[in-house]
């Protein structure tokens, strides 16, 4: 399972810079899988300390980190949503990611051309929103005529009925200007409206890109008030300094860990994604699962039969075996523990799958 996240903006906002600073991390390609699949396309290596530790407790051979796929999405004009600029490449290619990365212009330099009249973070936040709504309810408007006409010939399809009443709502919605992801679905609800991969159920970040002094308290309180997860960057710094370590950061006053790695952890806790390992001589790996998923299918996320054929799961805390110094001490003192089915995986649990595969 890997994290697809797409980058948007409009033109000249920096996303390119981002994605170039995506790009240009440097890695140990013998420890991370790192590749670029096309020119707007870049796979990177989520670094995470805990699988470094572990490595080296258990003397793997290798290490292998989850990644993160980001998506340099074609730049967005105003009526996108009618073919407008690159719109249908910019429209199309949302549809296949996880979450969605607005960046929004906040930085006033003007040796980069601004194609809007002003800086306004909020402003270019309601062109992004408002071309895919508008792109939304094409879909969904197309969707209920089709509908109608099923449920004529159809009728009291149990199905067809539910699936009207899912449409009908989201429409109504989106009439209003409305961004889906942020109302309320019940599972079935969702896994509808998912079907038809729209663009507004997917959840997003917004990364303000400029320095703090650049960013209103204003803006900042509007975001926090609407509980609209956001990051403040300076993306050209980012970009200038990727191939810095730790320590160099903080000799240039930056933070330590990296805006881009502190993006992708942002990415993670909005999609409710946690990651488990497993550890041994060969290698030790980290595996992404959706929050609140049971041991069977991180079983299968490792290899599809351990979901179908699970038995059980021995379970401990990453730090539990480091404190111990080993499986073999963390098995005395009764913290290498065995879980069934019903066991819920928690962030940082290293799990060995056993099965009659």
């Amino acid at each position: 399972m890997s994290l697809s996240i797409g980058i948007v903006g409009l033109p000249n906002v920096g996303k390119s810079t981002l994605f170039q600073a995506i790009t240009k991390k440097e890695v140990d390609r013998a420890n991370y899988p790192f590749c670029t699949i096309d020119p707007n396309v870049g796979v990177v290596a989520v670094p995470d300390p805990r699988i470094d530790k572990l490595a080296e407790l258990t003397s793997s051979a290798k290490k292998i980190y989850t990644t993160v796929e980001f998506v340099d999405i074609a730049g967005l004009v105003k009526g996108a949503s009618q073919g407008e600029g690159l719109g249908n490449k910019f429209l199309a290619n949302i549809r296949e990611v996880d979450a969605i990365v607005y960046v929004l212009r906040s930085f006033n330099k003007e040796d980069v051309i601004n194609t809007r009249s002003k800086i306004d973070v909020l402003e270019d936040k309601e062109i992004l929103d408002m071309e895919m709504i508008l792109k939304d309810l094409e879909t969904v408007e197309k969707r209920a005529e089709s509908l109608e006409k099923e449920l004529k010939t159809k009728a009291k399809d149990k199905n067809l009925e539910k699936e009207m009443s899912a449409i009908a709502r989201a429409q109504e919605l989106l009439q209003k200007g409305e961004y889906l992801s942020e109302s309320q679905w019940s599972d079935e609800e969702r896994k509808i409206l998912n079907s038809y991969q729209l663009l507004t159920m997917k959840k997003r970040l917004f990364l303000l890109n400029g320095s703090k002094g650049e960013v209103s308290i204003e803006v900042e309180d509007i975001l926090k008030k609407n509980n609209w997860p956001f990051l403040i960057a300076d993306v050209l710094t980012e970009f200038e300094t990727a191939d810095f370590n730790a320590e160099q950061r903080t000799d240039f006053g930056l933070s330590a860990e990296t805006q881009l790695d502190i993006l992708i952890r942002e990415c993670y806790k909005l999609l409710d994604l946690i990651t488990f390992f497993t550890t041994g001589p060969d290698e030790t790996r980290g595996w992404t699962l959706k929050k609140g998923s049971k041991a069977p299918q991180a079983g299968g996320v490792i290899h599809s039969d351990f979901e179908t054929r699970f038995i059980k799961a021995q379970v401990i805390n990453w730090k539990d075996l480091l404190d111990c110094n080993g499986f073999s001490k963390a098995r005395e003192k009764g913290l290498l523990r065995t879980e069934g089915k019903e066991y819920i995986v928690q962030d940082g649990d290293v799990i060995e799958i056993k099965s009659d595969a």
